[in-house]
């Protein structure tokens, strides 16, 4: 990967290489885009991208070295199952046209390598979230019901230094984000790490949501009543739950959605 490049708006100048259709399992491989296309499209109808310089990635089913990203210049809208780009951890685009962002690989690329566990990666400036990597302190009060999914399950990096356009940024990334699934990049926006796209999008989603209702909660000038530590607790096993059977559904539902209002988006 070229490390001289200046802006989040220049593309890492990949090269392309193919690779045998036996060493992929192309039946998963196209489940996997279908699925991460509408988490796309759906971040897009809920106001959760920025322009063209967010992305999301997963790794490719039964690979540990290849991962499905959004390529340069399209929006969270125009992305199809068909557009995606398969890439190596090395700046290959191994499938696809175009090439992906900088900053996709500098931050999915390294995190992937770093942090094996972590199969899906979505990077947003979504606002209200966004909102809170701005403020001192914690980020979330832990003084509502949706905010509970995350406790004891979010880091900070408190580190901002600029565009992500190095290795440097991506291994500092791993490092903050540790066990953690939810990584608040300060002064930068938020990091969703999973197992599985669903989950990468119930957690994206509710992430949001949860951020929202801080922030409007805050804008009344009235003190925040946080939830006791025990009583977080237990909430947050109980929301653990059948987390992941939740989480499918979640995104069955906006599939489901999707096929009526935008069904270009499985292509």
């Amino acid at each position: 990967m070229a490390h001289e490049l200046k802006s989040r708006q220049t593309p890492v100048p990949a090269s392309t290489t193919a690779i045998g259709s036996n060493s992929i399992d192309r039946e998963a491989l196209q489940a996997a885009r279908v699925d991460l296309a509408a988490t796309f499209r759906m971040a897009a109808r809920l106001g959760l991208q920025e322009g063209v310089c967010n992305h999301f990635s997963a790794m490719v089913p039964g690979r540990d070295d290849l991962f499905l990203v959004n390529p340069y210049g399209h929006s969270f809208d125009e992305i199809t199952a068909s557009r995606l780009l398969v890439c190596d951890l090395h700046g290959n685009v191994v499938e696809g046209e175009g090439v992906p962002e900088a900053t996709a690989f500098y931050i999915h690329a390294c995190l992937h390598r770093v942090v094996p566990r972590v199969k899906v990666a979505f990077h947003t400036h979504m606002p209200y979230a966004t909102a809170l990597s701005m403020l001192e302190g914690e980020p979330l009060a832990w003084a509502g019901q949706t905010a509970l999914k995350f406790y004891g399950r979010t880091a900070v990096d408190e580190n901002y230094s600029g565009l992500a356009l190095d290795d440097s940024e991506g291994e500092r990334m791993a490092a903050a984000l540790g066990d953690a699934d939810i990584l608040f990049l300060k002064n930068h926006g938020v990091l969703v790490a999973a197992e599985t796209i669903a989950q990468a999008w119930d957690d994206l989603y509710y992430l949001e949501r949860a951020a929202e209702a801080q922030v409007k909660a805050m804008s009344t000038g009235r003190p925040l009543k946080p939830v006791p530590q025990e009583t977080a607790e237990r909430t947050a096993a109980q929301m653990q739950d059948g987390d992941a059977e939740s989480a499918l559904a979640h995104l069955e539902s906006i599939k489901r959605q999707l096929a009526k209002l935008e069904p270009d988006f499985a292509e």
